[in-house]
């Protein structure tokens, strides 16, 4: 009876723990930090540009309105949590995305890879700015890139003038030049090499045409002066005096003439000139020179085979530091020996010739400069059979076209260009 009375209280007992109400389960939800939206600040007047020597971040912000892509780049200041950003792709005249990425820029470093989370930036001070740009090149605020620094001493070019012709009392008013060529340098550490392919200028009206296939110089800056001056004038001081040769070489030059009646046609071989800078700038890309030397040529208007000796002086001056003046002026003479007689003409005949020019860059088009050109030149020669001994002097303006022509070497970055 004792073993039933406990069974059965047990099980009543278990009845009344099974059947009452559910033990009540209070629910916990993980705690979740919200994240405020990144601000972007009111832009400056003028808008910074990003520093070209430091890295860029891709960063991927909330969509807005302007920017729906999300892409920035983002060059940060992690110690004063602060980013200049700027939209990864250019903006139209009403300040919306378009969909042309910015042209000439440095691949950014994935946002996965900044030293701190992306949420953690979004916290940072967030300030528009422009993108940076190679040397010699702009971006403006809506991120578009243009040049505005040209190097004139290297490019190919394609040129028209009026040039009206004074070869006696009368002038030839109708007379029209064309020209063209191809201009290259090599920069070393104390040398300029320049090559010059295919110069042409062709003269419609009275008829000429100056050809030249390939001409190679360079300059040179020798470390070891030839001459050490020292002066006693108080403090001794020394002066270092260097000479500064170079070459200057020619190779198939063709000059076809007509004037009336007489007619001149030669053809030189090969031109080898020994080069003395007078002066050079400290990049030798300007430069104030005299050269000298012989000629192979051949008059095949008379079928004779000469020797000219010829010297020169002459100068090519960049005046500004992104290439939109240019100055070049010549004066050379050359006289013809080891010719036959030839009826109408000296046995020993010479040129002189004289020349000017100068160059202004107008605008670009498609970011190839369109330069005026003005250049006055004289002529004094007897080299051609019965043609007077008098001064044929020309003046030319026109236009020139310079189907490429990169920055300057030194060309400095985009913020330059606001000076």
């Amino acid at each position: 009876m004792l073993v039933s009375a406990v069974t059965l209280g047990c099980a009543l007992l278990l009845g009344q723990v099974e059947g009452g109400p559910p033990a009540e389960v209070v629910p916990t939800e993980d705690a979740r930090v919200e994240v405020a939206p990144p601000i972007l600040q009111p832009a400056a007047v003028p808008l910074p540009f990003h520093d070209a020597e430091r890295p860029v971040l891709c960063l991927t912000l909330p969509p807005t309105p302007a920017v729906p892509s999300g892409l920035w780049r983002a060059q940060c200041d992690f110690e004063q949590r602060r980013c200049l950003v700027t939209p990864g792709y250019e903006l139209d005249a009403d300040g919306q995305e378009t969909e042309r990425f910015l042209e000439r820029v440095r691949a950014c470093v994935p946002e996965e890879a900044a030293p701190v989370p992306n949420a953690e930036l979004f916290t940072y001070r967030l300030e528009p700015a422009i993108a940076d740009a190679p040397p010699g090149w702009y971006r403006d605020e809506r991120g578009r890139v243009m040049q505005f620094n040209f190097d004139l001493n290297r490019r190919v070019w394609l040129g028209g003038a009026w040039s009206p012709l004074w070869p006696g009392d009368e002038a030839r008013e109708d007379r029209v030049r064309l020209d063209f060529g191809i201009a290259l340098e090599v920069a070393e550490r104390k040398r300029l090499h320049r090559l010059h392919f295919l110069e042409t200028d062709l003269s419609l009206g009275e008829p000429s045409i100056d050809f030249t296939m390939m001409r190679y110089d360079f300059s040179v800056e020798r470390d070891e002066p030839l001459f050490r001056v020292t002066t006693f004038f108080g403090e001794p001081r020394r002066h270092d005096i260097s000479i500064n040769l170079g070459v200057w070489m020619e190779a198939l030059h063709v000059e076809d003439l007509e004037r009336g009646d007489a007619r001149g046609g030669f053809l030189t071989w090969g031109t080898l000139h020994a080069t003395l800078d007078l002066w050079h700038s400290r990049d030798m890309v300007s430069y104030v020179r005299v050269r000298a030397g012989p000629s192979a040529e051949r008059d095949y208007e008379n079928g004779v085979t000469t020797l000219v000796p010829g010297a020169a002086l002459e100068g090519n001056l960049t005046l500004d530091r992104d290439g939109f003046h240019h100055l070049r002026f010549g004066a050379e003479a050359e006289k013809v020996l080891l010719s036959r007689e030839v009826e109408g003409r000296p046995l020993r005949p010479e040129r002189l010739r004289l020349s000017a020019g100068y160059e202004l860059i107008l605008l670009a088009i498609n970011d190839q400069p369109l330069s005026l050109v003005a250049d006055a030149r004289g002529t004094w020669r007897n080299d051609i059979a019965f043609l007077p001994e008098r001064w044929e002097w020309s003046a030319s303006a026109g236009l020139r076209f310079s189907l490429w022509a990169p920055a300057r070497r030194s060309a400095p970055l985009a913020e330059k260009a606001r000076d």
